[in-house]
């Protein structure tokens, strides 16, 4: 454990003398850091935060109390071995969110950077959430779920495994997800439909007009037409102008393993 005099650990704090602590890091009362955990420079863990197992944490992360991460996998599969989370910089953990690990040898659960990720959400093993994401309160996903950059997921929403959410969406609370959502849409209800493209989110992403207008023309081609999916991501790419938002709503979708939310 590094001994810089900026590092405070809290006397009730279980901090296990391996795990590597970086410059400026606040360790709060009755916490437990485990002999594999890492936790960068400016990290604040508040109170009764545990991390467990191979667990990297980046640097200037505020983890608020009672959070769990990096405890071992609920797959009935997971066999043991080293298997890791890692978290990027600037994310804010609220309370009771619980992060597992991955399943397989040397498979990751992944946070990118400047997340936020409210109170009682669950991120389950192989996990990979990307940057500038909002998890809203208790969202509960399935194994190897992926978000996407900027995007939302309301209140109460469940995710099925492999399922992936697409940059900048947005997803209404209370909803399930069984199927992918495409990058810039909006969804939401029970069964979950896709609405139109998140307009005020693209808007405060800094895409252009024109962009949007596209993207709404895509929407209109792919969910308000009597065309089958790869008819639609023919004319879209045909017919529309090559942004690369459009590219990537068209990857997106055709490499969409459980296929898209209609």
């Amino acid at each position: 454990m590094a001994t810089n005099y900026t590092v405070q650990i809290h006397p009730t704090a279980c901090v296990h003398p391996k795990a590597q602590i970086g410059e400026g890091v606040d360790v709060g009362p009755y916490c437990v850091v485990g002999e594999h955990v890492t936790i960068g420079p400016g990290t604040r863990l508040m109170s009764h935060v545990v991390l467990d197992g191979y667990t990297e944490i980046g640097e200037r992360c505020e983890i608020y109390p009672g959070a769990v991460i990096g405890t071992r996998s609920q797959d009935l599969k997971y066999r043991g071995g080293v298997t890791r989370v890692r978290i990027g910089d600037q994310n804010t953990v609220r309370e009771y969110v619980t992060v597992h690990t991955a399943t397989g040898e040397e498979s990751e659960t992944f946070i990118g950077d400047r997340n936020l990720i409210m109170a009682y959400a669950h991120i389950a093993h192989d996990c990979r959430i990307e940057d500038g994401v909002i998890i809203a309160n208790a969202v509960t996903m399935g194994g190897h779920v992926t978000i996407e950059s900027q995007a939302i997921v309301g209140g109460m929403v469940g995710i099925h495994q492999f399922v992936r959410v697409g940059r900048l969406s947005i997803i209404g609370g209370f909803s399930k997800l069984v199927k992918d959502i495409p990058p810039f849409m909006m969804a939401d209800g029970h069964p979950v439909k896709v609405f139109g493209i998140n307009r005020l989110g693209l808007e405060r992403a800094g895409l252009e007009p024109r962009c949007r207008d596209e993207l709404k023309k895509a929407h209109r081609l792919l969910y308000r037409s009597d065309l089958a999916v790869t008819q639609a991501l023919a004319r879209i790419e045909k017919e529309l102008a090559s942004y690369p938002e459009l590219t990537h709503l068209v990857r997106f979708i055709r490499e969409s393993e459980r296929g898209i939310t209609k």
